[in-house]
């Protein structure tokens, strides 16, 4: 589903350093239900950009056999000077969806009501995610990217997008980071742990929950 091939991904801190997130990674992972363990700045949320091509690998290459989503609950997927219906407008013809259909769709989920039609840049971390993740379950694809579920609205809207997550579970794979043991035992089947500039690959999502807890021992 996503090969791996010789992949370095590195930053460049203050003071001239470069901070390693892969090197030299090399792994084919399988079209599952794929859990994302680590540290906090390990990387976790940089591999879910690599993956989905938000951004590029320092060396190598990433070849995918599957349609990506971008990393729901990444806000900067967005223009922040268009308004929210604007940034589903483009969005919907980027993908080649019908424009009217996912705006309906986004409008009725996200619950923004006059705010769609306002800059996503006066948007709070909550509405951001509102959209966000009401657009990605307008649009179909193979395997969803998760960073965090989730967690913003009253009871009744994460119950509703509870049910929707649910839904395309049925349809689709997802690779999920979180911090949450219970919400990746929960969605995931088996486990990658980034840690140390590599990241290891776990048939068994118990093997790499115990792997994610030796590491923080």
């Amino acid at each position: 589903m996503i090969d791996f091939d010789g992949v370095t991904k590195s930053y460049r801190l203050r003071g001239g350093a470069r901070r390693i997130v892969l090197q030299d990674f090399t792994m084919s992972l399988p079209y599952r239900n794929i859990a994302v363990l680590g540290r906090n700045g390990a990387g976790k949320s940089t591999l879910l950009r690599l993956i989905s091509g938000l951004i590029d690998p320092d060396h190598g290459q990433i070849t995918r056999s599957a349609s990506m989503s971008w990393p729901i609950g990444l806000r900067a997927s967005f223009h922040g000077m268009l308004t929210g219906i604007e940034n589903i407008r483009f969005v919907a013809r980027v993908y080649g969806a019908d424009e009217q259909a996912v705006i309906d769709y986004v409008t009725e989920f996200a619950e923004l009501g006059p705010f769609l039609y306002e800059p996503v840049r006066t948007y709070s971390a909550g509405m951001g995610a509102r959209i966000g993740f009401g657009l990605s379950m307008a649009l179909r694809f193979d395997v969803y990217l998760v960073d965090e579920l989730l967690s913003v609205g009253d009871a009744s809207f994460r119950a509703k997008s509870r049910r929707a997550f649910d839904d395309l579970l049925t349809r689709s794979r997802i690779i999920l980071v979180s911090h949450s043991m219970g919400s990746l035992r929960d969605y995931c089947d088996c486990g990658l742990l980034v840690a140390n500039g590599t990241a290891r690959f776990y048939d068994d999502i118990e093997e790499a929950i115990d792997a994610y807890a030796a590491i923080n021992a």
